[in-house]
């Protein structure tokens, strides 16, 4: 069962997977901060980069690693 977490987009760290509503998954490569923002890096499945900024309090889907949790 996969777990999907909200955490707040400033948390977030290279290797983080973010998973959107439709369930597409985006592996973060670079978090840099902008201004008062968060620049978030990252790459598809099919290798497409991208980035977005978000706002110091935004929220965002990230996929869980079922062994971290047990720890």
């Amino acid at each position: 069962m996969e777990v999907i977490e909200l955490r707040q987009t400033r948390q977030l760290a290279v290797g983080d997977t973010l998973v959107n509503a439709f369930g597409r998954a985006y592996e973060v490569t670079k978090v840099s901060p902008v201004g008062r923002g968060i620049r978030v890096q990252y790459v598809t499945a099919d290798g497409v980069v991208g980035r977005f900024t978000a706002a110091p309090d935004a929220v965002s889907r990230v996929r869980v690693d079922p062994v971290s949790r047990a720890a």
